[in-house]
């Protein structure tokens, strides 16, 4: 696993060991970003369950100003702060070593709105995905954001969270990634 293109292209990162997170593949991120857009002009990018914080990493490399990561699990946590490190975006990555369920409180707190939404929980806890609905109802989002929902192949996501519509999905071995827009 890397950073796949930007200005930290080519670093390698590094991944929990074990079954208690499931990075996403390099060939999945690539695919993600050229949907969403190669490259940004700021921004800020939210990365529900980070594990790794691939994604954040990625977001930042091309070009997002900041980002927060919500991670409850310590040892992904020191992780995603090693990544930062070795990425040398410890300034513009925050971790915060809490339940996704929090991350509108902070955000909301923060006065910052995300460019980028990207949720990923653990397959079997489907309701997690409600809290697309709960970023969308907190106007917490800009009007040229993008929600990024990695998820099961099996499992079907709503058709749109308030003004948000699914523009795309796509299947990538067991795992599939929904795209939402405005």
């Amino acid at each position: 696993m890397r950073v796949v293109a930007g200005t930290r292209k080519g670093i390698p990162l590094k991944s929990l060991a074990g079954t208690e997170t499931r990075p996403t593949s390099d060939k999945v991120k690539e695919s993600i970003f050229n949907r969403i857009g190669p490259y940004f002009d700021g921004g800020v990018a939210v990365e529900l369950f980070g594990g790794s914080g691939s994604l954040s990493l990625e977001a930042l490399s091309r070009g997002v100003d900041e980002a927060f990561i919500f991670e409850k699990n310590v040892k992904a946590c020191a992780v995603i702060k090693a990544n930062a490190e070795k990425c040398r975006f410890t300034e513009q990555l925050h971790i915060q070593r809490a339940d996704a369920r929090s991350s509108v409180a902070v955000l909301k707190a923060s006065t910052k709105k995300a460019k980028l939404l990207f949720i990923d929980p653990p397959y079997a806890e489907t309701a997690f995905y409600d809290l697309v609905e709960d970023f969308v109802a907190a106007d917490l989002l800009t009007d040229n954001a993008a929600i990024i929902c990695e998820h099961d192949k099996q499992l079907v996501l709503p058709e749109s969270y308030g003004s948000y519509h699914k523009i795309k999905s796509s299947v990538y071995g067991n795992s599939a990634v929904s795209i939402y827009e405005k």
